[in-house]
């Protein structure tokens, strides 16, 4: 059901993906860990062909995998201010944020130079929920 529109490996990746999960889930299982490990196990597959960074939500969690080289930060209030490492600007967030926000950005290479961005490993899966870990996976282990 799910067939690519281009020819980028990507999209027939996530179409086999998709394809798994529907076969899988009729429909959204009660214990959604359900679902993140089978994403998990897909991405273990997939690293196994090569380079496979993705993100995927199902619009509640947002699911990243690392297999060679992603970083990821939080942010919560108080938000202060964020110099962007390649272009000479800074970001005040406390402009642009409420104190109830929680912000998480994922990038290839860190943003910023003045905040602590985390390093994902090779193999690594984590699911956000609302902008913090909900589960978290290392060389398959789902745990969350």
């Amino acid at each position: 059901r799910f067939l690519p529109i281009g020819s980028t490996d990507s999209e027939h990746l996530f179409c086999w993906m998709l394809g798994l999960i529907e076969q899988q889930f009729s429909a959204p299982p009660e214990d959604p860990s359900e679902l993140w490990r089978l994403v998990d196990s897909c991405a273990a597959t997939m690293h196994a062909m090569g380079v496979s960074n993705f993100m995927l939500s199902d619009g509640n969690v947002l699911i990243v995998h690392c297999s060679n080289k992603l970083s990821w930060i939080t942010r919560r209030a108080p938000f202060g201010e964020a110099t962007l490492r390649d272009v000479a600007m800074s970001v005040d967030f406390g402009k642009e944020t409420t104190p109830n926000d929680i912000v998480t950005v994922i990038a290839t290479e860190p943003l910023t130079v003045n905040e602590e961005w985390h390093e994902m490993a090779p193999r690594e899966t984590i699911v956000f929920y609302e902008g913090v870990i909900a589960a978290h996976s290392v060389e398959g282990q789902l745990k969350g």
